[in-house]
């Protein structure tokens, strides 16, 4: 239920309305935004803003993890996080042409929000499942977070089609409101399983700062000694830059490099979601027949295909071919990535730290997967020098996990 509750976010803000909304106040992307006494391409400020909200999630959440797992308060931290997600959301119904600054300030809190939560999230899958639940429960997870986010990006669409019916004052104003019901939608529906999903049993008497640091490293040791969770971090960490960043800059290619009307763009990704859903339990079920390491194999393959499309696609028709393979392997490769790397995980009563450093992995990764994208786009004018590095980055990934598959066959293990 919270994937059903904070995947509005990611879909509604970071993926739809948000890119093409920042793209209109900023004269489709032409204008030149001055900050901190420098003027940056619109787009590249927007990749720029992500880098920095997932640099601060990097650095504040292995912390964070360590002191929740010893003083036994890890939904508290969720709590912390749902609200400021939530309520920067809300904040985002003041964003104008005339207020730039704070639509950047809310797009970075509410980034903050939803990626510091996850981590806590995460570690409660193998607190409330065994480990033959681990692949079903993330699809099924990530299947209702699809579809909780397709059924409010819905009314969203609705909303601003018909804004004139409903009272509202244009389109812009519509997509303003839209951004307030993320962020009730998300605070709303949290309190479910924030009520529902059990308290650490493990207190620490006496915590500090310094023993979050500690135990954060303790576990970053033992994750390096054991090779397998290491290559697979490893592996992980290229290829979530090419899909992260993908996630969070395809609103703004389709809208600035191909012209896409705002309303076909919505309609495409709604189409990327729901057939993510689809994605999901399909990879699932070919995970269980021939193990997750090689199912991620052929859906990086998918991948590559799907950027070096990307570099050569000029139409409409040929960006709904490439949003038909993305929604196909969006839902299955976040979804396996978190059960594969679970498998991996020591039975112990207490995952937060260790899913900090998944989480670390896959934040650093956006942040400089974003961090590439932008530069790129900076330097040369057009993004879609940028979708050059992402095929790199899904390569470099692909290998990594042909050396996974091969430890673990040495080892006679499969995953």
């Amino acid at each position: 239920m919270y994937d059903w509750a904070n995947s509005v976010h990611s879909l509604s803000v970071a993926t739809a309305l948000f890119p093409m909304y920042w793209s209109i106040m900023t004269n489709e992307g032409k204008d030149m935004v001055p900050i901190l006494g420098f003027n940056f391409k619109a787009s590249s400020l927007y990749a720029f803003s992500l880098s920095f909200a997932f640099l601060v999630i990097a650095i504040v959440n292995p912390l964070l993890s360590g002191i929740a797992d010893n003083k036994g308060n890890k939904k508290s931290y969720m709590r912390f996080f749902v609200f400021v997600g939530g309520l920067s959301c809300i904040t985002m119904y003041f964003f104008t042409e005339n207020t730039i600054t704070l639509g950047l300030s809310t797009l970075i809190l509410s980034t903050i929000g939803f990626a510091g939560s996850l981590v806590f999230y995460n570690a409660y899958l193998p607190e409330i499942a065994e480990p033959h639940e681990f692949d079903k429960l993330s699809a099924r997870g990530f299947a209702l977070g699809y579809v909780g986010c397709v059924i409010l990006l819905i009314v969203n669409l609705v909303m601003i089609s018909y804004y004139d019916v409903i009272g509202l004052e244009s389109k812009l104003h519509a997509i303003r409101v839209s951004f307030a019901t993320v962020g009730f939608w998300w605070i709303g529906f949290s309190f479910i399983p924030l009520s529902i999903l059990p308290n650490n049993t493990k207190v620490s008497v006496k915590t500090s700062i310094w023993n979050g640091y500690k135990r954060s490293l303790g576990v970053l040791k033992k994750v390096w000694a054991n090779k397998p969770t290491r290559t697979f971090l490893g592996s992980f960490f290229f290829y979530a830059m090419g899909v992260q960043t993908v996630m969070y800059m395809a609103a703004l290619f389709g809208k600035e490099e191909l012209n896409i009307p705002t309303d076909k763009l919505i309609m495409t990704i709604l189409l990327i979601q729901l057939l993510g859903i689809v994605g999901a339990y399909f990879y699932a079920f070919i995970s269980s027949r021939i193990g997750g390491t090689k199912t991620l194999i052929s859906i990086m393959f998918i991948w590559i295909l799907v950027c070096v499309f990307a570099y050569h696609t000029h139409t409409l028709q040929q960006f709904y071919g490439i949003a038909i393979m993305v929604g196909f392997v969006m839902g299955g490769v976040q979804s396996l990535s978190r059960s594969t790397f679970t498998k991996f995980l020591p039975k112990e009563e207490e995952h937060s730290a260790y899913y900090s450093f998944y989480e670390l992995t896959e934040k650093v990764a956006i942040v400089l997967g974003t961090l590439c994208y932008g530069l790129i786009d900076q330097i040369t004018g057009s993004m879609r020098q940028s979708v050059v590095a992402l095929i790199i980055f899904f390569v470099i990934g692909m290998a990594g996990l042909f050396v996974l598959n091969a430890v673990m066959n040495k080892a006679n293990r499969s995953y």
